[in-house]
């Protein structure tokens, strides 16, 4: 199969899709790899390093989608990227398809593209193998992003993350025991700082626990997040709820109660964000402060964190494009979930009903349109 590689064009965004030591699997099983000429600088991999993985290097984008059956990439798709598709191409990336607005959506079904979004690729437990790697990382990036934003000079409330003998911690809520809030919590117990964790899950909070000592943990209610959110020094949004938009669980009114210097850190303004008064802002203008509150609403901030992120993301991918590359598109599909699950188009045509309805499109089953329009049936296999 050929596999294309694109440099990510959202400023400040350092990643790439596929490392070399990925595209040396796919290279040594006879595939072929395209790569965007300097995709992969901002994550400190060179062409060189690429040519000596076996890929080969392309000098425009256009050239690298001409030549290729699936495009890898991270970010969202842009429009002149998807136009310059064949039909039937697989485009695989981090749409957040609920927030993404229906211009993508509608070129996606025009050029009849099928869009793989690695954040919905789910296994029978539940599990968002992909998206999880740079959750991690971003639950990581939180607390050093908090220390520094609670700096007087930040606009924060001058605290010490730590605190220090005679001078108490600071209050760390975090939203969300998933995989981000899992993360941050660790980061912020080794920090020295107090930590509350909110889930509506018990279980989520009890794996947490188990993995986190020292945290303390709540049911989250509208009465128990406004206690939290009033209290601390830094609110950490690391709410998911897969493929849909973000709820916000903090309202405008809790956010106006917090104290002047106060911080929050909305990691789920990837799907809008879960903090009514969050808005998406960027890597040169990473905050804005409301009512005396600091707000960092970066949508994938791991592109600041360019090789780790990016050597993450790519062995995450790495079994979904090995399959896709070794058994073909439809074949790959029908002999996984976890990759059907992540299918958002096929050929142009919606397979999701949640966001066929949110954009009053029509969706079949994917099963039936890999049978060739007839009833199909689940792979009975998981990959």
């Amino acid at each position: 199969m050929n596999i294309g590689v694109l440099k990510e064009r959202n400023p400040g965004d350092r990643r790439i899709a596929l490392t070399p030591a990925v595209t040396r699997q796919l290279t040594a099983r006879g595939h072929k790899v395209w790569v965007e000429s300097g995709a992969g600088e901002g994550a400190m991999f060179s062409d060189h390093d690429f040519l000596r993985a076996g890929a080969s290097i392309a000098y425009s984008a256009a050239e690298v989608i001409h030549r290729s059956d699936l495009v890898v990439k991270i970010s969202t798709p842009r429009l002149d990227e998807v136009d310059e598709a064949h039909p039937g191409t697989a485009i695989m990336a981090f749409y957040h398809m609920a927030v993404a607005g229906p211009q993508i959506f509608q070129r996606l079904v025009a050029r009849e593209i099928t869009a793989i979004g690695c954040e919905i690729i789910e296994t029978d437990d539940g599990r968002l193998p992909v998206l999880a790697a740079p959750s991690e990382i971003a639950g990581q990036m939180t607390i050093p992003l908090a220390n520094h934003l609670l700096r007087s000079s930040s606009g924060g409330r001058g605290i010490l993350l730590g605190g220090s003998p005679g001078v108490p911690p600071a209050h760390v809520v975090i939203l969300g025991a998933g995989t981000v809030g899992t993360w941050a919590a660790r980061a912020a117990v080794a920090a020295g700082a107090r930590v509350t964790v909110l889930d509506i899950d018990p279980e989520k909070l009890r794996r947490l626990v188990q993995h986190v000592p020292h945290v303390a943990t709540a049911l989250a209610d509208p009465e128990t997040v406004a206690e939290a959110v009033a209290s601390a020094d830094v609110v950490i949004g690391a709410v998911l709820i897969a493929g849909a938009r973000t709820p916000h669980v903090v309202t405008r009114e809790m956010v106006e109660r917090m104290r002047p210097g106060s911080v929050i850190i909305d990691v789920a303004i990837d799907q809008g964000g879960c903090v009514e008064t969050s808005r998406p802002t960027t890597i040169a203008e990473p905050t804005f402060v409301y009512r005396g509150v600091v707000h960092y609403c970066v949508p994938n901030m791991t592109a600041d964190m360019g090789h780790s992120a990016s050597i993450a993301i790519a062995q995450a991918m790495m079994p979904y494009v090995l399959l896709l590359a070794d058994r073909g598109i439809e074949d790959a599909l029908r002999s996984s979930r976890a990759l059907a699950r992540g299918v958002y188009l096929y050929r142009g045509v919606c397979v999701q009903a949640r966001l066929a309805a949110a954009w009053n499109a029509p969706c079949q089953d994917l099963y039936a349109l890999l049978s060739g329009g007839e009833h199909g049936r689940a792979p009975a296999q998981q990959s």
